[in-house]
């Protein structure tokens, strides 16, 4: 169905109405997001204050550089998706189409990475509740850092998983003309998701990788 020829619901008085709905709706959604990963962060936080040498004994033990190249590859992801958005408010179907799926592929590479992350994790002994080896003074404050590592990382990663999706039916639909420079919002929309997904992941990074490597 081409895009200049999108009915609007009958809910909605005009295109201009549908949008500002279907807008409201993502920002709402996101808010309950941020709500989601708030809480995530508030007891990695209360949980770093009882337990800071054994937080920064573990956050040693997590891969710096894969957690840099990962934070790099989001990154870049979000600046392609805000292209694709452009070119399709230029008009530019092919552009905006091999933007979407290189936005997708930096995605799929993100979850990747962060697989091998997790191997090589399992075979440290550093999974709790599956395989956890570490002894010490500091084991068990390291066993509840790993605890939330998993909890906000696996988190994450599903909304990435979701987002690929997202991107790749978006690609699709662009390459089969179904956006043009009047009718985008469903693009839009998947890009705002997409962003909230990258601006997760930089809180996640300074306290995950970081917090052992500040000294």
């Amino acid at each position: 169905m081409s895009a200049r020829t999108h009915p609007v619901p009958e809910q909605f008085d005009d295109p201009v109405q549908q949008r500002e709905a279907a807008t409201l709706g993502m920002w709402a959604f996101l808010a309950t997001e941020v709500l989601f990963f708030g809480v995530l962060f508030a007891g990695y936080t209360l949980c770093r204050v009882m337990f800071p040498e054994a937080f920064a004994e573990g956050s040693r033990h997590t891969d710096m550089l894969l957690g840099t190249i990962e934070t790099a590859v989001l990154l870049t992801s979000s600046c392609a998706v805000a292209l694709s958005v452009r070119e399709v408010q230029l008009g530019g179907r092919r552009a905006a189409t091999a933007m979407l799926a290189l936005t997708a592929a930096l995605g799929i590479a993100f979850l990747v990475m962060h697989g091998f992350e997790y191997y090589a994790e399992y075979r440290e002994g550093l999974i709790p509740a599956i395989r956890y080896t570490q002894q010490g003074v500091y084991a068990r404050g390291m066993e509840i850092f790993y605890c939330l590592y998993y909890f906000i990382t696996l988190f994450h990663s599903l909304h990435v998983t979701v987002g690929v999706l997202l991107l790749g039916v978006m690609a699709w639909r662009t390459w089969h003309r179904a956006f043009d420079q009047d009718y985008h919002t469903p693009l839009e929309l998947t890009a705002l998701y997409w962003h909230l997904v990258d601006i997760v992941w930089i809180f996640v990074y300074p306290l995950i990788y970081l917090v052992g490597r500040s000294g």
